[in-house]
């Protein structure tokens, strides 16, 4: 083999042994509930990757050289692991997130603030006994009043007592009746929910006291609980607030600034 021929192959080369050692990085970090099927899939990978540099007639000269010119790259650019890591974590959540499909984004009837029709749409797990979804509601409230295009959908997610499922209850019966923005702000302002809390949320908020009571316990507001709960499990988080904004998927109380930067990218983005 002259060396022309040699050098018209190492992009091949070193591509395919820089899979390979990114393949072994990126398990290293990678690791979760889901590490038995990628270790699998790791390996399928890996001996499709050998077959590669086979067929190539890559000798293990070349390899030898390859390996320790990208080895040497990578310890020297050790960041590129995470980065890597990163997207790959990113593409898996935006395909965990489209599973969901258009029922991640259809909100419980009523469920809504700020522009029902807008364009861009921001997704807001939340539970009433949560500390920092309480400390976001000003920052939500501000959003909605900047950004004209943007519709929140409340999802109803009772994760942490059983008086947060009552409270989330009572929610989504003030939903039924048109008012669940202002029970949410009152519940949030009444302090940790319990039954006095939310009573006075309620009666705030002006519900109709027996019907709320009616529509708390039906089993239309129980089932959209559930499908809460199961959507957290699929998309992949565990806490409140969570924020799903296009394919971004934010976690925790992050102000204004970054819940508008969010916003500003779902709508570049289209």
């Amino acid at each position: 083999m002259d060396q022309s021929q040699t050098n018209a192959r190492l992009p091949l080369i070193f591509a395919l042994i820089a899979a390979l050692m990114l393949l072994g990085a990126g398990l290293y970090f990678f690791t979760d509930k889901e590490e038995v099927e990628r270790g699998d899939k790791a390996a399928y990978a890996a001996a499709d990757a050998e077959k590669a540099i086979s067929a190539a007639g890559i000798s293990k000269t070349e390899r030898a050289a390859t390996e320790a010119i990208v080895r040497a790259y990578i310890l020297e650019n050790p960041e590129i692991i995470t980065e890597a890591v990163e997207i790959l974590q990113k593409r898996e959540m935006a395909k965990r997130m489209g599973s969901a499909g258009n029922a991640l984004t259809t909100p419980f009837p009523g469920a809504v603030g700020g522009n029902p029709k807008g364009s861009i749409t921001v997704v807001e797990f939340t539970d009433y006994n949560c500390g920092f979804c309480r400390s976001s509601v000003a920052d939500l409230n501000r959003l909605m009043a900047s950004e004209k295009d943007v519709r929140i959908v409340y999802r109803e997610l009772p994760i942490l007592s059983p008086t947060s499922r009552d409270a989330a209850r009572w929610a989504l019966a003030a939903a039924k009746q048109g008012k669940h923005k202002a029970f949410h702000d009152a519940m949030f302002a009444a302090g940790p929910a319990n039954e006095q809390t939310i009573t006075a949320a309620a009666r705030r908020a002006g519900l109709d006291m027996a019907r709320a009571a009616k529509d708390a316990a039906s089993e239309e507001v129980n089932a959209e609980i559930e499908r809460n709960l199961s959507m957290m499990q699929q998309i992949g988080f565990s806490g409140t607030p969570t924020f799903i904004i296009g394919d971004q998927m934010l976690e925790g109380a992050l102000g204004y600034d970054a819940l508008k930067a969010a916003v500003d990218r779902a709508r570049k983005k289209g």
